[in-house]
């Protein structure tokens, strides 16, 4: 976690402090069970609880018997041991180590997962309500970058919209897929710990208890979990691409904020760079490479292993950070984002009209001309804009061949830029209901 791109909310689930919490408060999930199952004494159960619940967990101090038991699990135990006395013996009867570290794991990603939830509501939010600003501000839309036909920037920021609920939905689904918990002991076979104690932790914990966990939980699970995370970065990137491009010198159709006493180049103090939705594209990569060692993690041998282990330290705050980051950024990019309203008129007009060959190539062919030669005539007359700069339709109407098809009156009603926008409530109405 660099803490150039990390956010406190998020950071702080994957802090010492809070794991260590966690797994203390599976340990006294499991003894409340146990005592319940008369197991252990009820008495002991609560005094776990009252002496744990005051304490602050000494990070320092389990890092140091960490050092020389090499067992992080057992190190935090020693340490609870100090807090608790005697009693702490019935701590972590029948469990493993991967109940405690699998279970925990879990309760952070679905705790992260709430917090990229809340991100994903709030660029929505930004997106609809820019989307309905723009709604009728016509730009051209592009096809292999080169001007295509017209659409209006509201319809831009409603398919950002569509896409971002899609978005939601699959962190929904992802959170859903991580949210196990798993307490059945050594091989995961349940001999020496009740099935009952794991649904009990799982109910406390807003979990549900994994099926089959054979000493750690599947995967496959975080598998689909990352490479969810990976997807909703790459939406960012799109969005992030599209702001890019629109704020070249050349086009400049909407632009990054601009505050004031900001800088955009150490050498040309002219400059206004995309800096925000450049830095996105770069965290998405980084999102993005983290989905690969997750579906590694996923073969492991036997019954378990801990190559996953090192792996998800790692990847666990990182993607997840990561990704917080990515979209409060993104949200504040769509906020304050500058929109030419003016350029992206002249851009449309930029080549005179060309923008509208379609619409004269299919009046062509519904007058009676082949589809081959409406193409030829069009495209003949499209060339001339492009190469000496005319006027799309002055040539058209001085091109016998058309106007022996079409009438002046046809041609000039072909270049309405109503036409293409038409349908844009229609395309609302799919994307935010009526």
């Amino acid at each position: 976690m660099i803490p150039r791109y990390s956010r406190s909310e998020m950071t702080n689930i994957w802090s010492p402090a809070s794991k260590f919490r966690i797994w203390f408060e599976i340990e006294a999930h499991a003894c409340d069970a146990l005592a319940d199952l008369g197991v252990i004494p009820k008495e002991a159960a609560a005094t776990i609880w009252e002496k744990g619940n005051a304490a602050e967990f000494d990070v320092d101090r389990i890092d140091e018997i960490e050092r020389e038991t090499k067992h992080d699990v057992i190190a935090f135990l020693t340490h609870l041991a100090e807090i608790v006395g005697p009693d702490a013996r019935f701590v972590h009867q029948g469990m493993t180590s991967s109940d405690v570290l699998d279970t925990c794991f879990n309760v952070q990603l679905v705790k992260a997962s709430d917090l990229l939830l809340e991100d994903l509501d709030k660029l929505l939010e930004a997106l609809k309500k820019r989307a309905h600003e723009h709604k009728d501000t016509v730009t051209i839309g592009r096809s292999h970058g080169i001007h295509a036909e017209p659409t209006t920037f509201g319809v831009k920021l409603a398919q950002a919209y569509a896409e971002f609920e899609r978005c939601k939905k699959r962190m929904e689904l992802a959170r859903e897929e991580v949210a196990t918990c798993a307490i059945s002991g050594a091989i995961g076979t349940f001999a020496n710990i009740d099935p009952r104690v794991e649904e009990h932790v799982a109910e406390k914990l807003g979990l549900a208890a994994e099926p089959v966990s054979t000493q750690v939980v599947p995967r496959d699970r975080h598998a689909m979990y990352f490479a969810t995370l990976g997807v909703i970065a790459s939406s960012i990137e799109r969005l992030a691409t599209e702001i890019r491009h629109l704020q070249r010198t050349e086009v400049l159709e909407a632009e990054e904020y601009f505050a004031p006493g900001q800088k955009g180049s150490s050498a040309m103090p002219h400059k206004r760079n995309p800096v925000l939705t450049e830095n996105l594209t770069g965290l998405a990569r980084m999102v993005r490479s983290y989905a690969m060692p997750a579906m590694e993690n996923v073969a492991l041998w036997h019954e378990r292993d801990i190559s996953h282990s090192s792996v998800e330290r790692m990847i666990g705050p990182d993607a997840t950070v990561t990704l917080d980051f990515a979209l409060v950024r993104l949200t504040n990019v769509i906020d304050k984002l500058l929109v030419y309203p003016e350029n992206m008129d002249k851009n449309l007009n930029k080549f005179r009209g060309l923008v509208h060959s379609q619409r004269v190539l299919l009046a062509l062919t519904q007058a009676g001309v082949s589809r081959e030669d409406s193409y030829r005539l069009v495209q003949r007359n499209a060339m001339k804009v492009w190469e000496d700069d005319k006027d799309f339709l002055t040539e058209l109407l001085a091109d016998k061949d058309v106007t022996a098809a079409l009438s002046e009156e046809e041609l000039r009603e072909k270049f309405d830029l109503g036409y293409h926008t038409k349908h844009v409530d229609t395309i609302f109405k799919r994307v935010f209901g009526s």
